[in-house]
Protein backbone atom coordinates (compact mmCIF):
# COMPACT_ATOMS: atom_id res chain seq x y z
CA UNK A 1 0.00 0.00 0.00
CA UNK A 2 1.12 3.43 -0.53
CA UNK A 3 1.82 5.48 2.00
CA UNK A 4 0.32 8.82 2.73
CA UNK A 5 3.22 11.60 1.98
CA UNK A 6 3.11 13.04 5.63
CA UNK A 7 3.17 10.14 7.38
CA UNK A 8 6.63 8.16 8.17
CA UNK A 9 8.20 5.61 6.26
CA UNK A 10 9.65 2.61 8.05
CA UNK A 11 13.43 3.16 8.34
CA UNK A 12 15.92 -0.24 9.17
CA UNK A 13 18.24 1.78 11.87
CA UNK A 14 18.26 0.40 15.41
CA UNK A 15 18.46 2.96 18.38
CA UNK A 16 21.60 4.25 19.84
CA UNK A 17 21.82 2.50 22.49
CA UNK A 18 21.81 -0.94 20.61
CA UNK A 19 24.09 0.47 17.77
CA UNK A 20 26.51 1.40 19.97
CA UNK A 21 26.52 -2.26 21.31
CA UNK A 22 26.37 -3.38 18.05
CA UNK A 23 29.86 -1.75 16.84
CA UNK A 24 31.58 -3.32 19.51
CA UNK A 25 30.70 -6.90 18.90
CA UNK A 26 31.21 -6.63 15.44
CA UNK A 27 34.88 -6.54 15.84
CA UNK A 28 34.29 -10.57 16.04
CA UNK A 29 32.23 -10.49 12.51
CA UNK A 30 33.90 -10.66 9.10
CA UNK A 31 33.98 -7.50 7.28
CA UNK A 32 33.68 -6.32 3.77
CA UNK A 33 34.27 -3.22 2.62
CA UNK A 34 31.59 -1.75 0.35
CA UNK A 35 32.05 -0.22 -2.68
CA UNK A 36 31.08 3.41 -4.07
CA UNK A 37 27.92 2.01 -5.17
CA UNK A 38 26.87 -0.16 -2.66
CA UNK A 39 27.43 2.24 0.04
CA UNK A 40 24.46 4.40 -2.22
CA UNK A 41 22.10 1.33 -1.72
CA UNK A 42 22.80 0.79 1.56
CA UNK A 43 22.41 4.12 2.72
CA UNK A 44 19.25 4.55 0.59
CA UNK A 45 17.92 0.62 2.27
CA UNK A 46 18.60 2.12 5.63
CA UNK A 47 16.88 5.46 5.48
CA UNK A 48 13.39 3.92 3.82
CA UNK A 49 14.41 5.22 0.50
CA UNK A 50 14.25 1.90 -1.12
CA UNK A 51 10.90 0.45 1.12
CA UNK A 52 9.80 -2.15 1.45
CA UNK A 53 13.22 -3.62 1.07
CA UNK A 54 14.16 -4.93 4.43
CA UNK A 55 18.13 -5.57 3.03
CA UNK A 56 19.76 -7.12 0.28
CA UNK A 57 17.69 -8.99 -1.82
CA UNK A 58 17.30 -12.70 -1.47
CA UNK A 59 17.87 -15.19 -4.24
CA UNK A 60 13.95 -16.19 -4.47
CA UNK A 61 13.59 -11.92 -4.67
CA UNK A 62 16.19 -11.88 -6.76
CA UNK A 63 15.11 -14.33 -9.42
CA UNK A 64 11.44 -12.49 -9.23
CA UNK A 65 13.17 -8.99 -9.64
CA UNK A 66 14.82 -10.20 -12.38
CA UNK A 67 12.15 -12.16 -14.37
CA UNK A 68 8.93 -9.96 -13.92
CA UNK A 69 9.72 -7.52 -11.68
CA UNK A 70 8.01 -8.52 -8.31
CA UNK A 71 9.33 -9.43 -4.95
CA UNK A 72 8.78 -12.93 -3.75
CA UNK A 73 5.66 -11.48 -2.22
CA UNK A 74 4.30 -10.14 -5.36
CA UNK A 75 4.96 -6.44 -4.72
CA UNK A 76 6.56 -4.39 -7.31
CA UNK A 77 10.29 -4.23 -7.75
CA UNK A 78 12.39 -3.25 -11.29
CA UNK A 79 15.88 -3.61 -10.10
CA UNK A 80 18.19 -5.84 -8.21
CA UNK A 81 19.52 -4.60 -4.69
CA UNK A 82 22.08 -7.01 -4.11
CA UNK A 83 25.59 -7.33 -2.60
CA UNK A 84 27.55 -8.66 -4.83
CA UNK A 85 31.33 -9.78 -3.21
CA UNK A 86 34.42 -11.60 -4.31
CA UNK A 87 34.46 -15.54 -4.43
CA UNK A 88 37.69 -15.03 -1.96
CA UNK A 89 35.07 -13.18 0.72
CA UNK A 90 32.34 -15.62 -0.29
CA UNK A 91 34.29 -18.42 0.72
CA UNK A 92 34.33 -17.53 4.25
CA UNK A 93 30.54 -16.76 4.85
CA UNK A 94 27.97 -19.02 4.94
CA UNK A 95 24.27 -17.88 5.29
CA UNK A 96 23.28 -18.21 9.28
CA UNK A 97 25.99 -15.63 9.71
CA UNK A 98 26.34 -12.12 10.45
CA UNK A 99 28.50 -10.02 8.45
CA UNK A 100 29.80 -6.27 9.18
CA UNK A 101 29.15 -3.69 6.43
CA UNK A 102 31.89 -0.70 6.73
CA UNK A 103 32.91 2.11 4.63
CA UNK A 104 36.01 2.62 2.86
CA UNK A 105 37.65 3.52 6.23
CA UNK A 106 36.39 0.81 7.89
CA UNK A 107 33.56 2.67 9.88
CA UNK A 108 31.15 0.18 10.14
CA UNK A 109 27.50 0.66 8.83
CA UNK A 110 25.04 -1.93 9.10
CA UNK A 111 25.06 -5.87 9.67
CA UNK A 112 24.03 -8.17 7.32
CA UNK A 113 22.35 -11.31 8.10
CA UNK A 114 23.22 -13.70 5.44
CA UNK A 115 20.26 -15.89 4.60
CA UNK A 116 21.10 -16.91 1.08
CA UNK A 117 24.59 -17.36 -0.80
CA UNK A 118 24.53 -18.03 -4.80
CA UNK A 119 26.86 -17.14 -7.95
CA UNK A 120 24.04 -15.16 -10.50
CA UNK A 121 23.48 -15.86 -14.12
CA UNK A 122 24.83 -12.15 -15.05
CA UNK A 123 24.04 -12.97 -18.98
CA UNK A 124 20.43 -13.21 -17.93
CA UNK A 125 20.40 -10.49 -15.63
CA UNK A 126 21.43 -8.26 -18.24
CA UNK A 127 18.88 -9.49 -20.89
CA UNK A 128 16.24 -9.08 -18.62
CA UNK A 129 16.51 -6.14 -16.36
CA UNK A 130 18.27 -4.15 -19.20
CA UNK A 131 16.97 -4.96 -22.27
CA UNK A 132 20.46 -6.06 -23.81
CA UNK A 133 23.47 -8.42 -22.46
CA UNK A 134 25.91 -5.54 -24.49
CA UNK A 135 28.44 -3.82 -22.98
CA UNK A 136 28.20 -0.58 -24.32
CA UNK A 137 25.42 -0.17 -21.75
CA UNK A 138 27.30 1.34 -18.57
CA UNK A 139 25.18 -0.97 -16.02
CA UNK A 140 26.02 -3.85 -18.05
CA UNK A 141 29.72 -3.38 -18.34
CA UNK A 142 29.93 -3.14 -14.25
CA UNK A 143 27.93 -6.30 -14.01
CA UNK A 144 30.35 -8.13 -15.72
CA UNK A 145 33.20 -6.58 -14.83
CA UNK A 146 33.52 -4.85 -11.82
CA UNK A 147 30.64 -5.93 -9.75
CA UNK A 148 31.75 -9.39 -7.32
CA UNK A 149 31.13 -12.74 -8.63
CA UNK A 150 28.99 -14.08 -5.95
CA UNK A 151 25.46 -12.52 -4.28
CA UNK A 152 25.00 -12.12 -0.37
CA UNK A 153 21.27 -11.45 0.56
CA UNK A 154 19.23 -11.28 3.94
CA UNK A 155 18.34 -8.38 6.16
CA UNK A 156 20.50 -5.25 7.20
CA UNK A 157 20.12 -4.13 11.10
CA UNK A 158 21.21 0.08 10.46
CA UNK A 159 24.05 1.37 12.24
CA UNK A 160 24.41 4.36 11.45
CA UNK A 161 24.09 6.31 7.94
CA UNK A 162 27.06 7.13 5.58
CA UNK A 163 28.81 10.50 6.33
CA UNK A 164 28.61 12.93 3.66
CA UNK A 165 30.97 16.46 4.40
CA UNK A 166 29.28 18.12 1.07
CA UNK A 167 25.92 20.13 1.04
CA UNK A 168 24.91 18.64 4.28
CA UNK A 169 21.68 21.48 4.55
CA UNK A 170 20.49 19.90 0.60
CA UNK A 171 20.72 15.93 1.81
CA UNK A 172 17.59 14.44 3.64
CA UNK A 173 16.10 11.72 4.62
CA UNK A 174 12.58 10.22 3.18
CA UNK A 175 11.21 11.23 6.46
CA UNK A 176 12.82 14.48 6.46
CA UNK A 177 11.48 15.49 3.39
CA UNK A 178 8.01 14.27 4.50
CA UNK A 179 8.27 16.48 7.69
CA UNK A 180 8.98 18.95 5.83
CA UNK A 181 5.83 18.63 3.50
CA UNK A 182 3.71 18.07 6.27
CA UNK A 183 5.30 21.46 7.61
CA UNK A 184 4.93 23.69 4.69
CA UNK A 185 1.52 21.57 4.13
CA UNK A 186 2.50 20.60 1.10
CA UNK A 187 0.42 17.83 0.15
CA UNK A 188 0.97 17.37 -3.60
CA UNK A 189 4.29 17.52 -4.43
CA UNK A 190 6.19 16.53 -7.94
CA UNK A 191 9.59 15.39 -8.30
CA UNK A 192 12.43 16.58 -11.12
CA UNK A 193 14.38 14.02 -11.55
CA UNK A 194 17.96 14.87 -12.31
CA UNK A 195 21.41 14.20 -13.41
CA UNK A 196 22.50 17.20 -15.81
CA UNK A 197 22.73 20.88 -14.39
CA UNK A 198 19.10 23.17 -14.90
CA UNK A 199 18.95 25.81 -17.92
CA UNK A 200 16.10 27.94 -18.70
CA UNK A 201 14.23 25.28 -20.10
CA UNK A 202 14.33 22.78 -17.27
CA UNK A 203 13.09 25.89 -15.43
CA UNK A 204 10.17 26.46 -17.42
CA UNK A 205 9.28 22.71 -17.70
CA UNK A 206 9.76 22.35 -14.34
CA UNK A 207 7.39 25.20 -13.59
CA UNK A 208 4.76 24.66 -15.41
CA UNK A 209 4.75 20.89 -15.09
CA UNK A 210 4.16 21.88 -11.18
CA UNK A 211 1.58 24.63 -11.95
CA UNK A 212 -0.73 22.28 -13.81
CA UNK A 213 -0.23 19.16 -11.18
CA UNK A 214 -1.32 22.50 -8.87
CA UNK A 215 1.41 20.86 -6.83
CA UNK A 216 5.14 21.72 -5.10
CA UNK A 217 8.07 21.04 -6.87
CA UNK A 218 10.91 19.07 -5.53
CA UNK A 219 14.04 19.31 -7.40
CA UNK A 220 15.20 15.83 -6.46
CA UNK A 221 19.01 15.28 -8.60
CA UNK A 222 21.03 12.10 -7.85
CA UNK A 223 24.23 12.71 -6.49
CA UNK A 224 25.43 9.23 -5.79
CA UNK A 225 26.92 7.64 -9.19
CA UNK A 226 25.27 8.98 -12.37
CA UNK A 227 26.67 7.90 -16.30
CA UNK A 228 30.29 7.55 -16.34
CA UNK A 229 31.34 11.12 -17.96
CA UNK A 230 28.61 13.15 -16.35
CA UNK A 231 29.90 16.58 -15.11
CA UNK A 232 30.69 15.95 -11.14
CA UNK A 233 27.68 16.97 -8.82
CA UNK A 234 29.42 19.32 -6.77
CA UNK A 235 29.08 21.62 -9.65
CA UNK A 236 25.59 20.79 -10.62
CA UNK A 237 24.61 21.57 -6.82
CA UNK A 238 26.00 24.93 -7.57
CA UNK A 239 24.11 25.24 -10.52
CA UNK A 240 21.04 23.74 -8.96
CA UNK A 241 21.46 26.43 -6.13
CA UNK A 242 22.09 29.33 -9.06
CA UNK A 243 18.44 28.82 -10.45
CA UNK A 244 16.32 28.32 -7.07
CA UNK A 245 15.87 31.93 -6.94
CA UNK A 246 13.93 31.43 -11.04
CA UNK A 247 10.95 29.82 -8.81
CA UNK A 248 8.34 31.58 -6.96
CA UNK A 249 9.29 31.58 -3.43
CA UNK A 250 8.18 28.73 -0.69
CA UNK A 251 6.82 26.90 -4.28
CA UNK A 252 10.05 25.03 -4.57
CA UNK A 253 12.69 22.99 -2.81
CA UNK A 254 16.08 21.33 -3.57
CA UNK A 255 17.27 18.14 -1.92
CA UNK A 256 19.91 16.06 -2.86
CA UNK A 257 19.35 12.30 -3.50
CA UNK A 258 22.62 9.69 -2.78
CA UNK A 259 21.12 6.86 -5.35
CA UNK A 260 23.29 5.09 -7.31
CA UNK A 261 21.67 4.79 -11.00
CA UNK A 262 22.01 1.82 -13.47
CA UNK A 263 20.63 3.95 -16.42
CA UNK A 264 17.81 1.20 -16.79
CA UNK A 265 15.97 2.80 -19.14
CA UNK A 266 12.51 2.02 -18.30
CA UNK A 267 12.69 0.02 -15.21
CA UNK A 268 14.31 2.55 -13.91
CA UNK A 269 11.88 5.03 -14.76
CA UNK A 270 9.26 3.05 -12.78
CA UNK A 271 12.16 1.98 -10.09
CA UNK A 272 12.65 5.65 -9.53
CA UNK A 273 8.79 6.36 -8.92
CA UNK A 274 9.13 3.93 -5.92
CA UNK A 275 11.82 5.55 -4.47
CA UNK A 276 9.84 9.30 -4.94
CA UNK A 277 7.05 7.71 -3.67
CA UNK A 278 9.19 7.00 -0.17
CA UNK A 279 10.54 10.52 -0.08
CA UNK A 280 6.68 11.89 -0.46
CA UNK A 281 6.02 12.90 -3.83
CA UNK A 282 2.60 11.93 -5.31
CA UNK A 283 4.23 12.99 -9.08
CA UNK A 284 7.30 12.48 -10.94
CA UNK A 285 8.17 13.99 -13.98
CA UNK A 286 9.18 11.48 -16.83
CA UNK A 287 10.97 12.51 -19.44
CA UNK A 288 11.41 11.20 -23.16
CA UNK A 289 14.37 7.74 -22.90
CA UNK A 290 14.10 8.52 -19.08
CA UNK A 291 17.24 7.43 -17.39
CA UNK A 292 18.55 5.90 -21.13
CA UNK A 293 22.13 5.08 -21.40
CA UNK A 294 22.08 6.69 -25.28
CA UNK A 295 23.43 4.27 -28.09
CA UNK A 296 24.03 0.04 -27.81
CA UNK A 297 27.09 -1.16 -29.60
CA UNK A 298 25.77 -1.40 -33.33
CA UNK A 299 24.63 2.86 -33.12
CA UNK A 300 20.87 2.70 -31.82
CA UNK A 301 19.18 3.81 -28.61
CA UNK A 302 19.16 1.23 -25.91
CA UNK A 303 15.32 1.76 -25.26
CA UNK A 304 13.03 3.56 -27.66
CA UNK A 305 11.78 7.35 -26.60
CA UNK A 306 8.36 6.61 -24.77
CA UNK A 307 8.97 3.64 -23.59
CA UNK A 308 9.62 4.35 -20.23
CA UNK A 309 6.70 6.64 -20.00
CA UNK A 310 4.99 3.83 -20.63
CA UNK A 311 6.04 1.14 -18.50
CA UNK A 312 5.61 3.61 -15.54
CA UNK A 313 2.04 4.22 -16.66
CA UNK A 314 1.33 0.61 -16.67
CA UNK A 315 2.16 0.72 -13.07
CA UNK A 316 1.50 4.06 -12.07
CA UNK A 317 -1.51 2.89 -9.25
CA UNK A 318 1.31 0.23 -8.01
CA UNK A 319 3.94 3.03 -7.43
CA UNK A 320 1.39 5.40 -5.66
CA UNK A 321 2.58 8.27 -7.86
CA UNK A 322 1.01 10.28 -10.74
CA UNK A 323 3.43 10.60 -13.84
CA UNK A 324 3.68 14.40 -15.13
CA UNK A 325 4.98 13.93 -19.06
CA UNK A 326 8.22 15.45 -20.11
CA UNK A 327 7.26 18.46 -22.53
CA UNK A 328 10.08 19.95 -24.76
CA UNK A 329 10.64 23.57 -23.95
CA UNK A 330 12.06 25.78 -26.87
CA UNK A 331 13.00 29.41 -27.16
CA UNK A 332 10.43 31.40 -29.44
CA UNK A 333 12.56 34.35 -30.69
CA UNK A 334 9.60 36.50 -31.75
CA UNK A 335 7.80 36.26 -28.41
CA UNK A 336 10.91 36.45 -26.56
CA UNK A 337 9.78 33.19 -24.11
CA UNK A 338 9.74 29.16 -24.21
CA UNK A 339 6.84 27.23 -25.74
CA UNK A 340 6.16 23.53 -24.95
CA UNK A 341 7.52 22.40 -28.98
CA UNK A 342 3.95 21.10 -29.98
CA UNK A 343 2.22 24.75 -29.06
CA UNK A 344 4.62 26.64 -31.16
CA UNK A 345 2.87 29.58 -33.03
CA UNK A 346 2.70 28.96 -36.72
CA UNK A 347 5.70 30.70 -38.72
CA UNK A 348 7.67 30.98 -35.41
CA UNK A 349 11.57 30.87 -35.17
CA UNK A 350 12.29 28.20 -33.17
CA UNK A 351 15.72 28.39 -31.10
CA UNK A 352 17.61 25.33 -29.38
CA UNK A 353 21.06 24.44 -28.23
CA UNK A 354 21.57 20.34 -27.65
CA UNK A 355 23.36 19.30 -25.24
CA UNK A 356 26.41 18.53 -27.56
CA UNK A 357 26.17 22.16 -28.77
CA UNK A 358 26.25 23.23 -25.30
CA UNK A 359 29.57 20.74 -24.28
CA UNK A 360 30.88 22.35 -27.87
CA UNK A 361 30.50 25.92 -26.59
CA UNK A 362 32.05 25.51 -23.24
CA UNK A 363 34.99 23.57 -25.03
CA UNK A 364 35.68 26.19 -27.34
CA UNK A 365 35.30 28.74 -24.62
CA UNK A 366 32.15 30.07 -27.31
CA UNK A 367 29.60 32.79 -25.91
CA UNK A 368 26.11 30.90 -24.50
CA UNK A 369 23.05 33.21 -25.05
CA UNK A 370 21.25 34.07 -21.75
CA UNK A 371 18.20 32.93 -23.70
CA UNK A 372 19.36 29.49 -23.19
CA UNK A 373 20.59 29.60 -19.63
CA UNK A 374 21.33 31.54 -16.57
CA UNK A 375 24.58 33.46 -16.64
CA UNK A 376 24.97 32.32 -12.70
CA UNK A 377 24.75 28.56 -14.21
CA UNK A 378 27.08 29.43 -17.31
CA UNK A 379 29.67 31.26 -14.84
CA UNK A 380 29.74 27.33 -12.84
CA UNK A 381 29.74 25.40 -15.61
CA UNK A 382 33.19 27.58 -17.16
CA UNK A 383 34.78 27.05 -13.70
CA UNK A 384 34.76 23.24 -13.98
CA UNK A 385 34.81 23.14 -17.72
CA UNK A 386 37.11 25.39 -19.33
CA UNK A 387 37.99 25.48 -22.87
CA UNK A 388 39.74 22.45 -23.71
CA UNK A 389 43.08 24.41 -25.04
CA UNK A 390 43.59 24.61 -21.14
CA UNK A 391 42.15 21.06 -19.54
CA UNK A 392 43.76 18.11 -18.72
CA UNK A 393 44.00 14.79 -20.63
CA UNK A 394 45.65 11.67 -21.36
CA UNK A 395 47.71 10.22 -24.13
CA UNK A 396 46.71 6.33 -23.50
CA UNK A 397 49.25 3.95 -25.96
CA UNK A 398 47.97 0.42 -26.45
CA UNK A 399 49.65 -2.30 -28.43
CA UNK A 400 52.30 -5.26 -28.51
CA UNK A 401 55.44 -5.37 -26.85
CA UNK A 402 58.49 -4.10 -29.21
CA UNK A 403 55.79 -2.27 -31.30
CA UNK A 404 57.10 1.40 -30.46
CA UNK A 405 54.81 2.77 -27.96
CA UNK A 406 57.39 3.60 -25.53
CA UNK A 407 59.41 5.71 -28.50
CA UNK A 408 56.77 7.66 -29.83
CA UNK A 409 55.38 8.42 -26.27
CA UNK A 410 58.88 10.10 -25.75
CA UNK A 411 59.00 11.52 -28.94
CA UNK A 412 55.42 13.05 -27.88
CA UNK A 413 56.37 14.70 -24.39
CA UNK A 414 59.21 16.32 -25.87
CA UNK A 415 56.73 17.79 -28.41
CA UNK A 416 54.43 18.53 -26.19
CA UNK A 417 57.06 20.07 -23.55
CA UNK A 418 58.39 22.21 -26.56
CA UNK A 419 55.19 23.72 -26.99
CA UNK A 420 54.83 24.32 -23.33
CA UNK A 421 51.73 25.68 -21.25
CA UNK A 422 50.82 22.65 -18.67
CA UNK A 423 53.02 19.83 -17.25
CA UNK A 424 53.85 16.76 -19.48
CA UNK A 425 54.35 13.79 -17.19
CA UNK A 426 55.29 10.13 -18.83
CA UNK A 427 53.91 7.10 -17.24
CA UNK A 428 55.69 4.17 -19.21
CA UNK A 429 54.80 0.35 -18.86
CA UNK A 430 58.17 -0.17 -17.13
CA UNK A 431 58.84 2.87 -16.01
CA UNK A 432 56.18 2.49 -13.62
CA UNK A 433 56.40 -1.48 -12.76
CA UNK A 434 59.74 -0.55 -11.38
CA UNK A 435 58.18 2.34 -9.16
CA UNK A 436 54.62 1.60 -8.66
CA UNK A 437 54.21 -2.07 -9.40
CA UNK A 438 57.33 -3.54 -8.47
CA UNK A 439 56.38 -6.51 -6.24
CA UNK A 440 53.13 -7.34 -9.38
CA UNK A 441 53.86 -9.95 -11.08
CA UNK A 442 52.28 -10.69 -14.99
CA UNK A 443 49.24 -12.83 -14.54
CA UNK A 444 46.26 -11.57 -15.80
CA UNK A 445 45.02 -10.28 -12.36
CA UNK A 446 48.51 -8.44 -11.78
CA UNK A 447 48.29 -6.92 -15.66
CA UNK A 448 45.42 -5.49 -14.81
CA UNK A 449 45.93 -4.14 -11.28
CA UNK A 450 49.08 -2.32 -12.63
CA UNK A 451 46.94 -0.64 -15.47
CA UNK A 452 44.23 0.45 -13.34
CA UNK A 453 47.05 2.01 -10.95
CA UNK A 454 48.60 4.01 -14.69
CA UNK A 455 45.01 4.85 -14.96
CA UNK A 456 44.03 6.39 -11.25
CA UNK A 457 47.85 8.27 -11.59
CA UNK A 458 46.98 9.53 -15.27
CA UNK A 459 43.36 10.83 -13.64
CA UNK A 460 44.82 12.83 -11.31
CA UNK A 461 47.22 14.57 -13.76
CA UNK A 462 44.16 15.00 -15.95
CA UNK A 463 42.49 16.62 -13.11
CA UNK A 464 45.10 18.76 -12.03
CA UNK A 465 45.29 20.72 -15.82
CA UNK A 466 48.34 18.46 -16.73
CA UNK A 467 49.07 15.87 -19.82
CA UNK A 468 49.43 12.34 -18.52
CA UNK A 469 51.40 10.28 -21.25
CA UNK A 470 50.68 6.27 -20.59
CA UNK A 471 52.47 3.51 -22.62
CA UNK A 472 51.85 -0.10 -21.15
CA UNK A 473 50.93 -2.88 -23.26
CA UNK A 474 47.12 -2.69 -22.17
CA UNK A 475 45.87 -5.96 -23.95
CA UNK A 476 42.27 -6.10 -22.34
CA UNK A 477 39.44 -4.53 -23.64
CA UNK A 478 37.42 -4.03 -20.32
CA UNK A 479 40.83 -2.52 -18.68
CA UNK A 480 40.89 0.02 -21.20
CA UNK A 481 37.43 0.52 -20.80
CA UNK A 482 38.23 1.21 -16.82
CA UNK A 483 40.73 3.60 -17.43
CA UNK A 484 38.79 5.28 -19.75
CA UNK A 485 35.95 6.28 -17.29
CA UNK A 486 38.06 6.81 -14.34
CA UNK A 487 39.70 9.37 -16.78
CA UNK A 488 37.02 10.89 -18.68
CA UNK A 489 35.71 11.82 -15.36
CA UNK A 490 38.48 15.27 -15.60
CA UNK A 491 39.09 15.59 -19.18
CA UNK A 492 39.43 14.30 -22.50
CA UNK A 493 41.08 10.62 -22.98
CA UNK A 494 42.53 9.50 -26.53
CA UNK A 495 43.95 6.01 -27.35
CA UNK A 496 46.06 5.34 -29.64
CA UNK A 497 46.73 1.62 -30.89
CA UNK A 498 50.33 1.14 -32.26
CA UNK A 499 49.26 -1.38 -34.37
CA UNK A 500 52.65 -2.67 -35.43
CA UNK A 501 52.15 -6.08 -36.66
CA UNK A 502 54.07 -8.96 -34.51
CA UNK A 503 56.49 -10.12 -36.80
CA UNK A 504 57.47 -6.65 -36.77
CA UNK A 505 57.57 -6.72 -33.23
CA UNK A 506 59.29 -10.09 -33.02
CA UNK A 507 62.16 -8.82 -35.68
CA UNK A 508 63.00 -5.97 -33.24
CA UNK A 509 63.01 -7.84 -29.83
CA UNK A 510 66.08 -7.05 -28.63
CA UNK A 511 65.30 -8.08 -25.32
CA UNK A 512 64.13 -11.73 -26.64
CA UNK A 513 61.36 -11.91 -24.55
CA UNK A 514 59.09 -13.56 -28.03
CA UNK A 515 61.87 -15.96 -28.38
CA UNK A 516 61.26 -16.89 -24.67
CA UNK A 517 57.49 -16.90 -25.03
CA UNK A 518 57.46 -19.46 -27.83
CA UNK A 519 59.63 -21.75 -26.25
CA UNK A 520 57.41 -21.91 -23.30
CA UNK A 521 59.61 -20.38 -20.78
CA UNK A 522 57.59 -17.17 -20.42
CA UNK A 523 54.20 -17.89 -19.35
CA UNK A 524 51.18 -15.57 -20.21
CA UNK A 525 52.79 -13.38 -23.21
CA UNK A 526 50.51 -10.65 -24.90
CA UNK A 527 50.58 -12.01 -28.58
CA UNK A 528 51.41 -15.81 -28.05
CA UNK A 529 50.34 -17.34 -25.51
CA UNK A 530 47.90 -14.49 -24.20
CA UNK A 531 45.39 -12.64 -26.25
CA UNK A 532 45.71 -8.94 -27.53
CA UNK A 533 42.33 -7.82 -27.94
CA UNK A 534 42.57 -4.94 -30.64
CA UNK A 535 40.93 -1.45 -29.21
CA UNK A 536 37.55 -1.28 -31.68
CA UNK A 537 37.20 2.45 -31.61
CA UNK A 538 40.69 3.82 -30.66
CA UNK A 539 40.78 7.34 -31.70
CA UNK A 540 44.25 7.32 -33.47
CA UNK A 541 45.74 4.07 -35.31
CA UNK A 542 49.56 3.96 -36.22
CA UNK A 543 51.51 1.11 -37.48
CA UNK A 544 55.81 1.89 -37.29
CA UNK A 545 57.05 -0.98 -39.44
CA UNK A 546 57.37 1.79 -42.56
CA UNK A 547 57.08 4.85 -40.84
CA UNK A 548 59.32 7.07 -38.69
CA UNK A 549 58.52 7.58 -35.11
CA UNK A 550 58.93 11.38 -35.59
CA UNK A 551 56.12 10.90 -38.13
CA UNK A 552 54.14 9.05 -35.53
CA UNK A 553 54.15 11.52 -33.06
CA UNK A 554 52.75 13.92 -35.34
CA UNK A 555 50.20 12.40 -35.84
CA UNK A 556 48.87 12.42 -32.49
CA UNK A 557 50.09 15.94 -32.63
CA UNK A 558 47.45 16.38 -35.18
CA UNK A 559 45.27 14.75 -33.54
CA UNK A 560 45.55 16.80 -30.41
CA UNK A 561 44.84 20.00 -32.44
CA UNK A 562 41.85 18.66 -33.86
CA UNK A 563 40.26 17.78 -30.89
CA UNK A 564 40.99 21.21 -29.71
CA UNK A 565 43.37 20.15 -26.79
CA UNK A 566 46.48 22.06 -28.16
CA UNK A 567 46.24 25.10 -29.86
CA UNK A 568 47.46 24.81 -33.75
Amino acid sequence: MSLPNHAPVPELYVSYDSAQKLKADAGSLPSWDLTQRQICDLELLMNGGFHPLKGFLTEADYDGVVENMRLADGRLWPMPVTLDVSEKFAEGVEPGQDIALRDAEGVILAILSVTDKWVPNKDREAEKVFGANDLAHPAVNYLHHTAGKVYLGGPITGIQPPVHYDFKMRRDTPNELRAFFRKMGWTRVVAFQTRNPLHRAHQELTFRAAREAQANLLIHPVVGMTKPGDIDHFTRVRCYEAVLDQYPSSTTTLSLLNLAMRMGGPREAVWHGLIRRNHGCTHMIVGRDHAGPGKNSEGKDFYGPYDAQELFKAHADEIGVEMVDFKQMVYVQEKAQYFPVDEVPEGSTVLDISGTELRRRLREGLEIPEWFSFPDVVSELRRTSPARSKQGFTVFFTGLSGSGKSTIANALMVKLMEMGGRPVTLLDGDVVRKHLSSELGFSKEHRDINIKRIGYVASEITKNGGIAICAPIAPYTATRRAVREMIEAFGAFIEVHVATPIEECERRDRKGLYKLAREGKIKEFTGISDPYEVPAKAELVVDTANVSVDHCAHQVILKLEQMGLIRA
